[in-house]
């Protein structure tokens, strides 16, 4: 009987520890299982929670594509810190679709190139009153400038990154199509006018913008000039991209429609070839625009400048004129000089801009500018 009893206390002691060492096996290998689902399949949410994040994704997707098409057609603001090689790609694209999916109402960008202040600003402030969401503002200064004015002028942090300008050098083209290419990136800005500070509007903003947004081509002189000013200025190393039968001469002052500003500010032939071989006596800001559109693109220009100048007395720079030579007998002379061609009709509304205006004109403009040109 003992020996028995201590034989089955023995085998039931070894069965449970048996099943013991068994539960522990089978626990560790379990933990094991676990763990390799946790690492290989996490465990995803809820569908109802799913379904919940992805339609507020959606939603918040929405909103955010709207503000950033706002933002990408008519920037806030023009100061950026884009250099000049990553702005004229930037503003060279062109939309692949012409129907536009907004409300686009066509602006008048004012390109003004100048060294510091506006002398006459007040007279450009009292010709824009009254016309916002029509036209956009785009002054390039020397880089050293940082003048402000107050808020409530139309000029107001209306200044793009600058750089020096040299008269008759390069860094005049770069300037030019620097402003051109800040005023691209504006898609609402249909037509661009390059000014200079000592410019004036000859009519008001109502017939400038409708002359400007309603014509069919840009204004821009190209013209062959066969005297030594002209054709004298060509160099041969140009050749064979340029030849002498394209070369052009013409006013720097033009105004373009969108189609040719992109063209200038796309130009990657012809522009490197003119900072290498055009140099003084030969004038960048008088032939590589000529050039370049005789080059590339003849039909887009009435061949012929909306800026009046007077260059009768002769010499390398026009007239300017002082406070006693301003009157409503003089504009009245200017603003119907001559007739010219306008959407292949005569028109007696050829030039729009006048220069050079010293800043002493200032008060008889203001005083002339209610009665004769027909704002303020």
């Amino acid at each position: 009987m003992s020996f028995h009893l201590v034989t089955t206390i023995v085998f039931t002691l070894s069965m449970s520890f048996f099943v013991l060492l068994l539960a522990l096996f089978i626990n560790d290998q379990f933990k094991k299982i676990v763990i390799y689902e946790d690492i290989y399949f996490p465990h995803q949410s809820p569908i109802y929670n799913l379904s919940i994040i992805s339609t507020h994704l959606v939603c918040n997707t929405s909103s955010n594509r709207s503000v950033a098409l706002n933002d990408w057609l008519s920037p806030k603001g023009v100061w950026h810190s884009m250099n000049d090689e990553e702005l004229m790609w930037r503003a060279s694209m062109v939309p692949q679709i012409e129907k536009y999916p907004f409300n686009r109402i066509p602006r008048v960008a004012f390109l003004f190139l100048t060294r510091g202040r506006l002398p006459l600003a007040p007279l450009w402030e009292m010709f824009f009153k009254g016309h916002e969401g029509l036209f956009s503002i785009y002054l390039h200064t020397s880089p050293d400038f940082n003048y402000e004015p107050p808020p409530s002028s139309v000029f107001y942090q209306r200044r793009i990154p600058s750089q020096a300008v040299q008269w008759g050098r390069s860094t005049m083209i770069d300037a030019e199509r620097r402003l051109l290419a800040n005023a691209l990136l504006d898609i609402p800005n249909e037509r661009f006018i390059l000014l200079s500070e000592s410019c004036i509007p000859l009519f008001n903003f109502t017939t400038i913008y409708t002359f400007l947004t309603n014509s069919d081509l840009s204004f821009l002189g190209s013209f062959d000039d066969p005297r030594k000013i002209g054709r004298g200025r060509y160099n041969k190393r140009m050749y064979p991209n340029i030849t002498l039968s394209d070369w052009r001469k013409g006013s720097q002052w033009f105004e373009v429609h969108r189609e040719l500003a992109i063209k200038i500010v796309s130009d990657v032939t012809y522009y490197p070839i003119f900072k290498k071989y055009c140099v003084p006596p030969c004038y960048m800001d008088e032939h590589y625009l000529p050039t370049l559109v005789n080059k590339v693109c003849p039909k887009l220009t009435s061949n012929r400048s909306v800026t009046w100048a007077d260059w009768s007395a002769g010499g390398s720079h026009p007239m300017t004129f002082l406070k006693k030579d301003v009157s409503k007998v003089f504009l009245k002379s200017v603003r119907s000089e001559v007739n010219c061609s306008y959407n292949g009709k005569l028109s007696s509304i050829c030039s729009l801009f006048g220069r050079k205006f010293h800043p002493s004109t200032l008060q008889p403009l203001l005083s002339i500018a209610p009665m004769l040109l027909g704002f303020g």
